[in-house]
């Protein structure tokens, strides 16, 4: 544990550091240190680029082919991911209605960022079309999201209908390609000090330009109101519907809920998670051994919500429009990308990103974003891992009975 906060403690220096650079490199406005930073940002956005929808992929198929047989998942399995998946998708429909409500992009300042590009200006039919790919190897070389998340259900799917031995064998060798996009992404983790320092001199070059970020402050309010009405009323009304004590629930779990905080790393947080559920909360290990590990999975709602926002700032902000049914057509985008997605720093960022490029809509405004997604990420973090606490807590809540017969079977069963 002391090894994980001296990392997140270093990781936050080097930010830091990194953003007081670029102060001092915007407002210097040297013509060297300019492309300098032109050509760093725009490296790393190709970086982005370059994992974000081969992890979107290996994610969910990785997740989902390591899924037992359908007995496994009977009663509490079928519980979980009823929760998990209803508590994300309403992450995301409340993202979507304070967000109409809020309507961060609907300002001169922010529909004129740049000019709409021809090629985004096709029609929708087309990206039905492009839902079916006619090979493997188009949507991922194309961006084409949509097209990588159809592969990814179809390949889950299927790969649930395998005999067991054929399922093991395609659960390693997508785990296996999955670590490896992870260490990938967690080598260009590295490079954020580097990005911090060429987005914060771009942003500062930018506003003594004159122009104005009220759009941008209205976007990251969103986003922190999206994920507090979530967190505060949304889960604790469920779980108090169900008869467990939310404010109890809180104080049991504050621990893991703190890590997850600064770690801004579900996967990282599991451990603590899992020791504050059995011995603080008294939830059963049984359970807990099952649930919070799928949970940490498939559980995210801070992820939903921050999709769900960031494409609809970011392409609106650029002249797209979207109707009422295909608003709502996002909410489920959101959740299904969310699914699966990985609990490590920036994987929302990194899944942001994927769905924009495949529109075609420029990247250049998430630079602007970058910089502030570090105090996001650690609000989603922690609602992450709140959620996933409520969620065991409610199925051990009507689930009870199933483990109290089956300690009255062992008790009573003779010795051998």
């Amino acid at each position: 544990m002391s090894k994980l906060l001296k990392f997140i403690v270093n990781s936050d220096l080097k930010i830091i550091v990194g953003l007081l650079l670029g102060v001092l490199t915007g407002l210097w406005d040297n013509p060297v240190l300019n492309q300098a930073v032109s050509v760093v940002s725009e490296i790393f956005l190709n970086l982005l680029k370059l994992v974000s929808t081969p992890l979107i992929f290996l994610s969910i198929v990785s997740t989902v082919s390591g899924m037992k047989d359908s007995g496994a998942f009977k009663n509490i399995g079928k519980r979980l991911i009823k929760y998990t998946l209803l508590t994300t998708y309403i992450a995301a429909l409340v993202a979507l209605l304070l967000y109409l409500i809020v309507d961060p992009s609907d300002s001169l300042a922010a529909k004129n960022w740049t000019q709409l590009p021809a090629e985004f200006e096709k029609g929708y039919l087309s990206h039905l079309v492009e839902l079916f790919p006619s090979n493997i190897i188009t949507p991922f070389s194309e961006h084409q999201v949509i097209g990588v998340l159809f592969l990814a259900v179809v390949f889950s799917l299927a790969s649930l209908a395998l005999p067991n031995e054929q399922r093991t064998v395609l659960h390693e060798l997508f785990s296996s390609l999955y670590a490896l996009i992870i260490k990938v992404t967690s080598w260009i983790i590295y490079l954020i000090p580097l990005a911090i320092w060429s987005f914060i001199a771009l942003l500062v070059k930018e506003m003594q330009g004159g122009e104005s970020y009220k759009p941008l402050v209205w976007y990251l309010l969103t986003i922190v109101g999206a994920n507090l009405i979530q967190g505060l009323i949304i889960l604790p009304l469920m779980a108090k519907m169900k008869g467990v004590s939310p404010i109890e629930l809180a104080k049991n779990m504050m621990p893991a809920l703190l890590l997850a905080f600064f770690s801004k790393s579900s996967s990282a947080t599991l451990p603590l998670t899992m020791r504050c559920a059995v011995e603080r909360a008294k939830l059963p290990k049984k359970l807990t051994d099952l649930a919070f590990p799928l949970c940490t999975a498939i559980n995210m709602n801070g992820c939903a919500a921050f999709i769900l926002i960031t494409v609809l700032f970011v392409s609106m902000s650029h002249g797209m429009h979207y109707s009422w049914l295909e608003m709502g057509v996002w909410t489920v985008i959101a959740t299904i990308a969310a699914v699966g997605n990985a609990g490590v720093p920036m994987g929302c960022y990194f899944l942001a990103t994927a769905f924009l490029a495949a529109m075609n809509v420029p990247l250049n405004f998430l630079a602007v974003i970058f910089p502030f997604y570090a105090i996001i990420d650690m609000l989603e973090t922690m609602l992450n891992v709140w959620s996933d606490s409520c969620v065991v807590a409610v199925v051990e809540k009507e689930t009870r009975q199933v483990f109290e017969e089956e300690n009255t079977a062992v008790a009573a069963s003779p010795i051998p």
